[in-house]
Formats: C-alpha cells, structure tokens, sequence
C-alpha cells in the first residue's frame, strides 16, 4: 500500500445519536492506520437538535457547520473541499465500519485510474434481516438507467456509494464533486461515479471492506413524506439522463418512452411522477450547463459503461 493521507467525511443532519454511538468506535478503527495522516470532518447541515455539541466534544474531529440545511451534495462537497487528504472516505452516520475495513480498499489505489472503491454494505434491513449491498449494476432500458443491487462476489460495479466508499480527491476535483441538482439526496453517488467511468476511471467493488449500515435509522425516512421522496427520485432520474446520456440511439430512446410513462403513471394515479419531471424541467438551464461541463470529459459511450452488466 502506498502511503497516503486520508480524510474522512461525515455529513450529519439531527444525527446526534448515530454520532455518539457510532463516532468512538470508528476513531478507535482509524487510529490503526500507520500508513499516513487520518483526520476526521463530520460537516453538520442545519441540524436542529444536538448533533453540533455532541460533535464538539470529540478532539480529533473537524466540524464545519452549514448555516441551513442545504441536503447531501452540498454538504458532502463542502467537507471535501476543506480535506487535506489525497482520498477522501465518505461515510454517512448511520454506518459503522468493521474492524480492518482501511486497508483492503487501500490497496487499490495503486493503479493512478482508480477513482472510487466501495465498501461492502451489511445493510441492516426494516425485518432486522442483513442484507449485503454496496455493488450496483445497471442497465439502458426504456429509456432510463435502471440500477439494482449486484451479488457482492465481483469487484466491478457500476457505482460506488456516497454512504460508504473512498475516492481519489484529485479526480473527485476534476470531475467537480456531486452534483447538487440532486440535493438534497438521492443519485448523486451514481451520477458521480458514472461521469468517472465515461471519463475513462475506474470504480471498484471491495468486499474485504465491511460497514455495518442501519438504513432505517437515517434522517430521510424521518423527514420527508413517501411522496416527497418519489417525486425527488423521479426527478433526479431525469437529471441523470439529461446531464449524462450522450448515445444517439439511447437519447432518442428516452424520448420517444416518454408518453408510455405519461400514460402509464396517470392511469395508475402516481403524480409523483408528474412533479418530478415538471421539477426538472424547471431546472433545465442548469442541467444543459451542467451536461456541456460533463461531456467535455467523457470518452466512452453509455453502452461502454454499462455493457459488462448485459
């Protein structure tokens, strides 16, 4: 492994006890590596119970401390930009890495490509059951990405998560971090690690490295509605097709998909569907910016990206 200092990054929103029983141990964990400088930032986004007290008494950790609650993209670039570290491990609150987590996805940054390794996700499910997550495969198909959950015995993956994952800052830079059309959650990580590969890095899949993650204990159950959350997933997959998608047969794909889904949607009564794409649009000239930035870098095709998941 060479050496390198890291710099890990936590994004906290009324997490106060996530963080008190989940920051000792991973300080106790990171105190371990030897093979460089570790420091630790956990970026509060507004919260309104005690998180930021709490913080402030851990000695070790960098608290940066957004004014309003802003959402995930903008938090998390924010603590990136203020990392000293050439990696930066993104880790949310509610996930608890395992002994001797570090080093396996370490390794890989050896290979000056690498951008982003992914941890293996021990997802504590709303049954109690644990499901294991952290690879992703995803295919073109009717005119969007449609993402899942790939078996966890290859190292290829299609994202790596912004809850649980390493990346190479300099190239984190160069791509521009996350995107914050996506705030305040969801696609951000997908998107981020897409715009890599089409730009010719690579994302890797580690399951030496394990994190226990309690989803149902984070903040978004708590605060937005089930239609508030659909209606910001519909929306950030049009965001995510409009910035990325550049293959001529895929693009017209999309467009000509569109009125099944209009038909679709308002005969199955689901208008989340409809405030997405009306939340979309309404974003549109930052979107058209936001793809001429992206496809200045990439230099593989969408079908490139994903063909290994065929």
């Amino acid at each position: 492994i060479l050496d390198m200092n890291v710099s890990v990054v936590i994004p906290n929103y009324n997490g106060e006890e996530l963080i008190l029983k989940n920051l000792p141990k991973l300080i106790t964990e990171l105190d371990k590596y030897t093979k460089g400088e570790i420091e630790v930032i956990v970026v509060d986004d507004g919260s309104e119970d005690n998180s930021v007290g709490v913080i402030k008494k851990f000695l070790k950790v960098k608290l940066l401390i957004n004014s309003k609650n802003v959402g995930f993209s903008q938090t998390v670039d924010r603590g990136v930009g203020e990392a000293r570290g050439e990696l930066i491990l993104l880790l949310n609150n509610d996930v608890l890495p395992q002994k001797g987590f570090l080093e396996p996805l370490l390794t890989h940054f050896n290979d000056p490509k690498v951008f982003a390794v992914g941890c293996m996700d021990k997802s504590v499910e709303k049954n109690g059951e644990i499901v294991l997550r952290g690879r992703g495969t995803g295919l073109w198909k009717r005119g969007f990405l449609v993402h899942s959950r790939g078996e966890v015995d290859s190292n290829d993956t299609l994202w790596v998560s912004g809850g649980s994952g390493i990346f190479r800052k300099s190239i984190w830079e160069e791509l521009g971090g996350l995107n914050t059309l996506y705030n305040p959650f969801y696609w951000e990580d997908i998107d981020l690690s897409y715009r890599a590969q089409k730009s010719g890095y690579k994302v890797i899949f580690e399951n030496k490295s394990v994190v226990l993650h309690e989803h149902e204990k984070g903040i978004i159950k708590k605060k937005f509605s089930p239609f508030k959350v659909k209606s910001i997933v519909y929306r950030n997959q049009f965001i995510f097709v409009w910035t990325n998608l550049t293959d001529f047969n895929l693009v017209l794909k999309h467009f000509l998909w569109l009125p099944y889904y209009f038909i679709k949607t308002i005969l199955s009564l689901d208008f989340a569907f409809y405030v997405g794409f009306l939340s979309a649009i309404f974003r549109f000239t930052k979107i058209l910016k936001t793809r001429y930035n992206n496809k200045r870098l990439f230099i593989l095709s969408d079908l490139e990206v994903t063909k290994k998941y065929i």
